[in-house]
């Protein structure tokens, strides 16, 4: 009896242990930095766009940007917390001055990140001005 109440404790505690390790597995993928993800600007439509921008993270830090108006590709280099955002040329659509502002704007704004931090879906790229992504899980 006393062999079987034993094996019992030490069958509790393995799966106990089993299951926070899974949790902590879960817990620091969800951190990770979202290569190979797209995601969306948390932000509302300039007026009279419906258009979001989006970065779309290559497995190595490639990246296709499709902003308010303009789109082209750029580079994230990472390391632990620290990011830098290189942005390549931007193909200069037919675009509002407001749009094509704000698009240069978010570029500059990118380009100043020094730090990213990811909570779940969210991503925020830190620098002068904080920008916040949503990785689309759909």
């Amino acid at each position: 009896m006393v062999l079987v109440k034993s094996a019992l404790v030490q069958a509790s505690a393995a799966l106990a242990l089993l299951a926070s390790t899974v949790t902590l597995v879960s817990a620091r993928a969800d951190n990770s930095f979202p290569f190979g993800m797209e995601m969306q600007l948390d932000a509302l439509p300039q007026p009279g766009s419906k258009r979001i921008p989006d970065l779309d993270i290559g497995d190595n830090g490639e990246t296709v940007l499709e902003l308010w108006c303009k789109g082209g590709k750029g580079q994230f280099s990472v390391a632990g917390n620290t990011v830098i955002f290189v942005a390549g040329a931007m193909q200069d659509r037919a675009c509002p001055s407001d749009r094509a502002q704000a698009d240069d704007e978010l570029i500059a704004a990118l380009s100043q990140v020094t730090n990213w931090k990811r909570e779940g879906d969210l991503v925020s790229f830190i620098g002068p001005k904080i920008l916040r992504f949503r990785i689309n899980t759909n």
